[in-house]
């Protein structure tokens, strides 16, 4: 029998192979029988654009219902972080979303999150996969059944969060602006939100695709160069943003189509928030963010926390402390007065908030980041290789660490999660393989593109790639 592990956010795997009707609602009863346990009553549920998101999501709900939980289950398919608001609106227990994220198109995914509408601390997590048992005994009835006994119910989850994004954002301000803007959704759950948002913008891939025309569904540039072509083809776009499968995450784009990274975002969110909104609180980041967050957090006098890499990280601090801006590098932002939850739609709207309150566009607003913390360029590479080699390179990294990557030395090593290679004061690589998939991967940081991309190629040279 499977043993099924969750990752760094949630359960993920290939469908069809391990990811299976038996298998999710296995993981369903395994999280009912801990939601009894914890005496809960409520689920809301949600899925995504990817394959058999409904059909995964219904088996679930039945199993829940099996066992006494109510259903509270999105009608059409959805972001996480509306499922995650959700949560919180309707004063649920937990939430569940039928979902891989920004993984390749053959996987699917179970994500929990929790009542405060972020994901599920670790310890909880783990207590849910102990409950997992090896095949699901619950007797299911119809999901027809279930709808008229009330165990199982629609909840209109897009529109709870078109309430929310209405009440929180200045959205008069941003349309008088007159942002011009292109967004891709990546056949992904953001696509109806944006479109309701922006109707005049430029949409890119908003229509729905469950194979994800075969790429992998994650807003970084080398999967957005429709997007960036787009935007060097047309002058008068002057913003261009991407979310990925299930819209947690967020891409950008300037008006001259080069991508601005995570790091890029999260410095501009501080700026925003502290400078312009005169917010503050802790700057919560993972460890493989850019160190210039601590830069900038530490001239606003604002105190920094490094976690380990995982949104659930940032969001267990968010829940107990007062976050002002929350983040890692794979596009997974939060900000304050928002549910602890990452959210590509709403970071989304921050920046085309600040934009038009300020009246400058993305590329002046980065000049003034690189006013206060200088200049810098980042890139990951994603390598792909045999598991044998792959666990060589990390039984390296821990026993007999590399002193060198080509002609760069290594002056320091750190090991929060991963190893992070500082080589001076504003180049560093970090090596981590990856949470969810099968590669490894290398994040590299240097003051110009070129530079980084001299890094990355060392770093292969090195593993002999």
């Amino acid at each position: 029998m499977l043993k099924i592990k969750f990752g760094t956010d949630g359960w993920r795997a290939i469908i069809a192979r391990e990811y299976t009707v038996d298998n999710v609602m296995r993981v369903a009863e395994g999280t009912a029988c801990w939601m009894k346990k914890k005496n809960m009553k409520q689920a809301v549920i949600g899925f995504d654009c990817r394959f058999g998101g409904r059909m995964f999501t219904e088996a679930t709900a039945r199993v829940l219902a099996a066992h006494g939980i109510k259903v509270l289950m999105a009608p059409e398919y959805v972001s996480t972080p509306m499922v995650s608001l959700g949560v919180v609106k309707t004063g649920s227990d937990i939430g569940i979303v039928i979902t891989a994220s920004h993984n390749p198109p053959s996987y699917n995914g179970f994500k929990l999150k929790s009542s405060l509408g972020g994901p599920m601390i670790q310890k909880e997590v783990d207590e849910v996969e102990a409950e997992i048992p090896d095949a699901c005994s619950a007797k299911l009835s119809s999901l027809d059944e279930l709808m008229a006994n009330g165990m199982v119910a629609y909840t209109d989850l897009e529109k709870l969060y078109m309430d929310h994004v209405e009440s929180n954002f200045d959205l008069a301000a941003i349309r008088s602006a007159g942002i011009s803007l292109a967004y891709d959704a990546m056949y992904g759950a953001g696509q109806n939100a944006m479109r309701q948002l922006f109707p005049n913008a430029a949409l890119l891939h908003c229509e729905e695709n469950p194979g994800f025309a075969g790429q992998a569904p994650e807003p970084i540039h080398k999967n957005l160069q429709e997007l960036s072509t787009y935007i060097k083809e047309h002058p008068e776009i002057q913003l261009g943003i991407a979310n990925d499968g299930d819209a947690d995450r967020i891409g950008l784009y300037d008006s001259d189509g080069n991508f601005v990274d995570s790091h890029h975002i999260l410095l501009l969110l501080l700026l925003y928030m502290h400078r312009y909104k005169g917010e503050s609180g802790k700057v919560v980041v993972t460890f493989s963010v850019t160190e210039k967050m601590t830069k900038l957090a530490a001239s606003f006098g604002l105190p920094v926390e490094i976690t380990k890499i995982g949104f659930k990280y940032i969001a267990e601090i968010m829940a107990q402390e007062d976050v002002v801006v929350g983040g890692e590098e794979s596009g997974g932002l939060a900000v304050k007065g928002h549910i602890p939850e990452r959210d590509g739609i709403w970071i989304g709207l921050m920046i085309m908030e600040f934009m038009a309150k300020t009246g400058k566009s993305l590329k002046e607003l980065i000049r003034e980041v690189y006013d206060l913390v200088g200049p810098f360029s980042f890139d990951r590479d994603d390598l792909h290789m045999e598991e044998a080699q792959k666990q060589a390179i990390i039984q390296t990294c821990k026993e007999n660490p590399y002193k060198a990557f080509g002609t760069y030395q290594v002056q320091t090593l750190e090991t929060i999660d991963g190893f992070k290679f500082i080589l001076d004061e504003n180049r560093w690589i970090l090596i981590r393989p990856s949470g969810t998939e099968p590669v490894l991967r290398v994040y590299a940081q240097a003051p110009e593109a070129k530079e980084v991309r001299q890094i990355l190629d060392a770093v292969g040279q090195t593993f002999g790639l």
